[in-house]
């Protein structure tokens, strides 16, 4: 009948429930406001941008939805989960590889395994471990140690060892400034929810399903962009990506700091490429 929300085979349709969920998050620290009532969700399987102005608490947000630093107000959610009780669920990579300097890059993959999982099962980790690091193209350099790769490679064993948990939601700060383009798109082909920190709006507009952008402190999301064009993305060639571009380019100037009325020259807020 009209008016019932009904599908074809007379059920209506399946609600996709957010994976990730921030509503009214407040935080201060060291008595600066960081958020007042920050909110955004993420769909299950979405790779998600965050673009913003240096210091406006990108990496921050990470580190609340991975229970890292508690929210002082407002809630959030993770795979229906307090943060702190989702740890399992999620891989952090960080800026810096952090890889142990004694263990190969086969062995620093195995590590995740074994302080999540314990020990055991030897073998079949092993093979699994192998498998991740040829997918971060990694495959020939699996006995060599961090001292032995470069900075891009270790990066790579980085997000080889996040994977190696199988965690739901896989959050990145900024982890992508050594890695390739190849690195980059075999990333995309897990099926993860992946939560992404960038300074770069060339990048977020290439990997993104959906961008955020992030105002000045305190904090609010100010623009939100959902990203269908197929990939590989060529911004160049794609009227719509360039559009993107240009409105995120101007949003990014607006967010500049005014002028003081001394006539000083303030530092100038960085624009991403």
């Amino acid at each position: 009948m009209p008016g019932n929300d009904v599908g074809l085979l007379g059920a209506p349709p399946a609600k996709i429930h957010p994976i990730i969920d921030l509503d009214h998050v407040a935080l201060a620290l060291t008595g600066d406001r960081i958020y007042d009532a920050l909110g955004f969700t993420v769909s299950p399987g979405e790779f998600l941008c965050i673009l913003g102005p240096s210091g406006c608490g990108k990496s921050t947000c990470l580190r609340l939805i991975g229970g890292l630093l508690p929210a002082q107000g407002g809630r959030i959610f993770v795979d229906g989960l307090a943060p702190a009780d989702a740890w399992d669920r999620i891989a952090y990579v960080f800026q810096a590889p952090r890889l142990v300097p004694w263990r190969t890059a086969l062995g620093n993959v195995m590590l995740a395994l074994e302080l999540r999982f314990g020990g055991g099962a030897k073998r079949e980790r092993e093979e699994r471990c192998r498998v991740l690091l040829d997918l971060v193209g990694l495959a020939r350099d699996a006995e060599k140690y961090p001292r032995m790769l470069s900075g891009g490679e270790r990066q790579r064993v980085a997000i080889a060892r996040a994977l190696a948990v199988d965690p739901k939601i896989v959050l990145m700060d900024e982890p992508f400034a050594a890695l390739d383009l190849n690195t980059r798109r075999r990333l995309q082909k897990t099926g993860k929810t992946i939560v992404f920190v960038t300074h770069d709006i060339d990048e977020a507009l290439v990997l993104a399903d959906r961008v955020l952008l992030m105002s000045n402190k305190p904090t609010q999301v100010i623009e939100t962009i959902a990203i269908d064009n197929p990939r590989p993305r060529d911004i160049d060639a794609t009227p719509a990506l360039r559009a993107h571009r240009e409105r995120l380019h101007r949003l990014f100037r607006e967010l500049e700091p005014a002028a003081p009325s001394d006539g000083s020259n303030p530092e100038p807020a960085s624009i991403p490429r």
